[in-house]
C-alpha cells in the first residue's frame, strides 16, 4: 500500500474510530450512571430529560420531597413545632440538593439552608396569596437565582398561627453521578485517542521508520566496503520502492567494485603478458646479435640465418604491438566503422581467395562453400570483416600438429543472419577453456610459449568487431579432432511499398525484365570459370560452378615444401 495511502487511512480512521467508540462508551456510561440516579434518588426519567439541561430532574427530586413532607404533616402536626425534628427530617430526605423553608404566618420561622434576598422575597409574594396546600402543586422559577420555589403544605402551629412549608432547589448545580459522568466522557475519549493514535502511528512507524533503520544499516555496511549482504523491500509503497531502488544500487555498486577488481586483474595481467611476450623476441634478438658480435656466424649462410631470425622476431614484436595499439582503439571505441552494404557472396568468395592464396604458401589445403543466394547482402565493414577472418585463420594456422593440414570455409543462411563457419583439424581446445578463449590475453598454453601460440588478443578483437557489429561468435572443438569457429551477421532487409497503381503501370516492364533475367540465367548455368594461378611456392585452383542452386566455391592449395 502507498505511503500516502496509508497517511489517508489513519487520518480518516482516527476521526472516524474514536468518535465510533466515543458513542459506544456514551450510552454504556449513560445507562450505568442513570440506573445509580435511578435508584439513589427514586426518580425515572431517561437521559433526554435532562439534557441540554437538568431542570426536570431537579423539579422531580422536588416534588418527590413535597409529596413526603406533606404525608409526614398529616401523621404528626407537631413536627412543625420542633426545629430539632425537622433538622433531621431535611438531612434525611432533603439531602444536599433541596432548601425546606418554613414560614409561621408571614415570617420565616425555619430554614434547613442560607436564604439569598430573591428567595425571601418570592416566599413572601407566594405566601401572601391563599393557597390550597392539597390542592397546590404549582412552582415558581427564580431566573435570577437559577432557582425552582415550590409550595409543600400550609398547616397550622398549635397555637393557631398559619404554617406554610416551601422547598426550593437550585438548577444550576450538577449531580455527583452526573460529573461522575462527565468525568469518565472526558476520560474515555482520552483513552480512546490515544489508544487510537497509538495504534495508526505504530502503523506508520513500522512502514517508514523500520526501512529507514535498514536503509541506514546498509549505508553503514556501504561506508565500511561491504557490499555482501541484503536489502528487502517488505512492503510495496514508498518505502519499499526505495529499499528496491537501494538494492538495485547496491548490486550496481558491487557489480562496479568486481568490475574494477577483475579490470586492475586484468591490468596486471596485462603488464604481465606484454611483457613476457616482449621479453621472448628481445632475448631471442639480444642473442642472435651478441653471436654476431662475437663473430660466431662466421659463415656467409650463418651470417643470413640470424639476421633473418632477428629480422622474425623483431616482425613478432611489430605485429604484437600493432595488435595492442588496435585493441586499445577499437576497445575505447576510436575506430570509427566504415559501414556500408556488402554482397555476401561476392565479399567473402574475394576474402576466400585471397586467404587461399596465403594458406596455399603454408601447405594447407583450403576448401570455401557458401550457400546463400547471391542476393543476400550485410551492413558491415569490409576492412574489420576482413580482418575477423584473417584472425581466426590465423589463429588455427598456429595450432595444427598433424602432416595434412587443412581449413574450410562454410558461408550458411539461418534466418534472418548469415552464418559464416572456419573448420580446421588442429589439435583442438579442452572443453574447459573453449568459453574464455574470446577473451583478451587468454591463451590455451599457460606457459605463454610464443612458439605455440599467439599474443591471445587476435580472437578478443574478433569478438568486440562482431558485437559491434550486431553479431555474435562462439566456437565447438574437440581434442585430437579440430575445432570450429562460427560467427554470424544480420541480413540486410529493405522496407519495400507496394502501391498498386504503379504495379499496373508497369506490368509490362516486369514482365519484359523478368524474361530476360530467365534468359540470363539458362545462359549463366552453361558457364564454368576456371581461374589458375601459379605460385613459386604453390599452385592454387579456383573453381565456380553456377549450375547449382547455391554456388559452391572450391579451393584447394597445396605447396612445395621449402628447404633451408
Amino acid at each position: 500500500m502507498k505511503l500516502k495511502n496509508k497517511l489517508i487511512i489513519s487520518f480518516l480512521m482516527i476521526m472516524a474510530i474514536p468518535l465510533f467508540l466515543f458513542c459506544v462508551f456514551s450510552v454504556v456510561l449513560v445507562r450505568y450512571q442513570f440506573v445509580i440516579i435511578q435508584n439513589s434518588y427514586g426518580v425515572s426519567a431517561e437521559f433526554t430529560d435532562f439534557f441540554p439541561n437538568n431542570n426536570k430532574l431537579f423539579s422531580q427530586l422536588m416534588n418527590n420531597v413535597q409529596l413526603k413532607l406533606q404525608d409526614e404533616i398529616e401523621e404528626d402536626s407537631q413536627l412543625l413545632e420542633d426545629k430539632k425534628m425537622l433538622e433531621k427530617y431535611c438531612e434525611k430526605e432533603a439531602g444536599e440538593f433541596i432548601n425546606v423553608v418554613v414560614l409561621k404566618d408571614e415570617d420565616i420561622y425555619y430554614s434547613y439552608k442560607p436564604l439569598k434576598q430573591e428567595e425571601i422575597e418570592a416566599i413572601e409574594r407566594e405566601s401572601q396569596e391563599t393557597i390550597d396546600a392539597a390542592d397546590d402543586t404549582s412552582t415558581v422559577y427564580l431566573s435570577k437565582e437559577n432557582t425552582i420555589l415550590g409550595k409543600a403544605a400550609d398547616s397550622k402551629f398549635a397555637d393557631g398561627s398559619r404554617a406554610q412549608v416551601y422547598t426550593l432547589v437550585k438548577v444550576n448545580q450538577w449531580l455527583p453521578e452526573l460529573k461522575q459522568l462527565v468525568v469518565q466522557f472526558v476520560l474515555a475519549m482520552i483513552f480512546i485517542l490515544f489508544l487510537t493514535a497509538c495504534i495508526f502511528t505504530t502503523w506508520i512507524y513500522r512502514s517508514v521508520v523500520q526501512p529507514i533503520k535498514e536503509l541506514r544499516l546498509a549505508t553503514e555496511k556501504i561506508k565500511s566496503g561491504n557490499l555482501d549482504f541484503l536489502v528487502t523491500a517488505a512492503s510495496n509503497d514508498e518505502m519499499g520502492q526505495l529499499c528496491t531502488d537501494f538494492e538495485k544500487m547496491r548490486q550496481r555498486l558491487k557489480e562496479s567494485a568486481e568490475e574494477k577488481i577483475r579490470f586492475d586483474n586484468e591490468n596486471r595481467e596485462l603488464i604481465s603478458n606484454i611483457s613476457h611476450d616482449l621479453k621472448t623476441p628481445i632475448t631471442s634478438i639480444k642473442g642472435y646479435v651478441e653471436g654476431i658480435m662475437d663473430g660466431v656466424a662466421d659463415t656467409p649462410e650463418k651470417m643470413e640465418r640470424y639476421l633473418k631470425t632477428v629480422y622474425n622476431k623483431a616482425n613478432d614484436m611489430q605485429r604484437l604491438i600493432d595488435e595492442l595499439t588496435f585493441y586499445s582503439k577499437i576497445d575505447t571505441n576510436r575506430i570509427p566503422y566504415n559501414f556500408r552494404k556488402i554482397n555476401v557472396s561476392d565479399y567473402f568468395g574475394d576474402c576466400a581467395e585471397e586467404v587461399g592464396l596465403d594458406l596455399g604458401a603454408k601447405n594447407i589445403v583450403f576448401q570455401y562453400a557458401n550457400y546463400v543466394d547471391e542476393q543476400v547482402t550485410v551492413i558491415a565493414d569490409p576492412e574489420q570483416i576482413r580482418r575477423v577472418v584473417n584472425n581466426i585463420i590465423s589463429n588455427s594456422c598456429k595450432y595444427f600438429d598433424k602432416s595434412q593440414c587443412f581449413i574450410n570455409m562454410r558461408i550458411k543462411d539461418v534466418g534472418d543472419f548469415i552464418q559464416v563457419e572456419i573448420e580446421d583439424n588442429g589439435k583442438g581446445i579442452a572443453t574447459k577453456d573453449i568459453p574464455y578463449i574470446f577473451d583478451r590475453f587468454y591463451r590455451t598454453d599457460s606457459s605463454r610459449n610464443s612458439a605455440k601460440g599467439g599474443s591471445g588478443i587476435g580472437l578478443s578483437i574478433v569478438r568486440k568487431i562482431l558485437e559491434d557489429h550486431g553479431g555474435k561468435v562462439w566456437a565447438s572443438s574437440k581434442e585430437g579432432t579440430g575445432t570450429v569457429v562460427y560467427f554470424v551477421l544480420r541480413k540486410y532487409q529493405e522496407n519495400v511499398q507496394n502501391v498498386e497503381s504503379a504495379e499496373a503501370d508497369d506490368t509490362d516492364e516486369k514482365t519484359k525484365e523478368a524474361k530476360t533475367k530467365e534468359t540470363k540465367v539458362k545462359e549463366a548455368k552453361t558457364k564454368e570459370q576456371k581461374l589458375t594461378k601459379e605460385s613459386g611456392t604453390g599452385k592454387v585452383v579456383f573453381t565456380q560452378d553456377n549450375s547449382s542452386k547455391n554456388s559452391t566455391h572450391i579451393m584447394q592449395m597445396r605447396g612445395k615444401e621449402r628447404k633451408e
